[in-house]
């Protein structure tokens, strides 16, 4: 799986029905429903990753991302307003390719090359941890799926675009990439939202926020050299860094206090 298929996904777009009606609300994709199909996805993608070897489980790279995943997850838990309890899984995937992303229901999936190649520093992965997931707890996958027609439609347009490119990842991930809505990029509003909620999280973790500029900053050079598939999904801007140096005092409070 590579850019250009996870860019070809969003030529797929939600319908809206009527005011906040969604095609997956018409559909009767609830919280529970969307949990239950995002886990399936995930366990897919996993053994699928396993029989590729393309599953890290035992690298210096997931132990650490892996102790951030387990440091935030109950500070997540304490958030959670969705009214379903998350069963927070993640998956570490070997790969060069810059980016994370997240499942409804936790189900966390991130590739060795976002901490590998911009050389992450613990609490940097915590910001991307922290961003990924407030777009779980805030349900924000659900502006992006639709009915299964429109799901498949997502799939169907990236494999054909991909053609042979999809990679040694494997095909599972790529649908779950289809059904979470990667590839679709989130509003403005929605990105703001998991900015700011992921700068909480990771302070009340423990983790200094300010991690979570030096982040965006490290994603703009490297987007700048055209290296980084994670900006593709999730924009990233002077006004976005600008807009998180304003959220900050808030979190730092938080951070200092522990």
């Amino acid at each position: 799986m590579n850019s250009k298929f996870i860019l070809s996904l969003c030529a797929a777009s939600v319908i809206t029905i009527s005011g906040c009606t969604t095609v997956a609300e018409m559909a009767g994709a609830d919280s529970s429903t969307l949990n239950v199909a995002a886990a399936q996805g995930f366990n897919k993608t996993v053994q699928e990753a396993s029989a590729n070897k393309t599953l890290d489980t035992s690298s210096a790279t997931y132990k650490r991302i892996n102790a951030v995943f387990l440091r935030l997850k109950p500070y997540a838990d304490q958030v959670n307003q969705t009214g379903q309890k998350f069963s927070w899984q993640l998956a570490v995937l070997k790969s060069d390719q810059v980016n994370a992303y997240v499942a409804p229901g936790g189900k966390v999936v991130f590739y060795t090359g976002i901490v590998n190649k911009l050389n992450l520093t613990d609490a940097e992965i915590a910001a991307v941890m922290g961003h990924e997931m407030v777009h779980a707890l805030e349900e924000h996958s659900k502006n992006k799926i639709g009915a299964q027609a429109l799901t498949d439609l997502a799939l169907n347009i990236g494999l054909s675009a991909a053609g042979n490119n999809v990679g040694q990842l494997g095909t599972a991930a790529a649908q779950l990439g289809s059904q979470v809505g990667i590839g679709l990029p989130y509003s403005r509003s929605l990105e703001s939202r998991a900015d700011q909620g992921g700068l909480l999280l990771m302070a009340r973790a423990g983790y200094n926020p300010q991690a979570a500029i030096t982040l965006w900053e490290k994603m703009n050079k490297l987007d700048g050299a055209g290296g980084s598939s994670f900006l593709s999904t999730h924009p990233s801007n002077s006004q976005r860094i600008e807009a998180m140096r304003k959220n900050l005092p808030t979190a730092q409070a938080i951070y200092n206090k522990r």
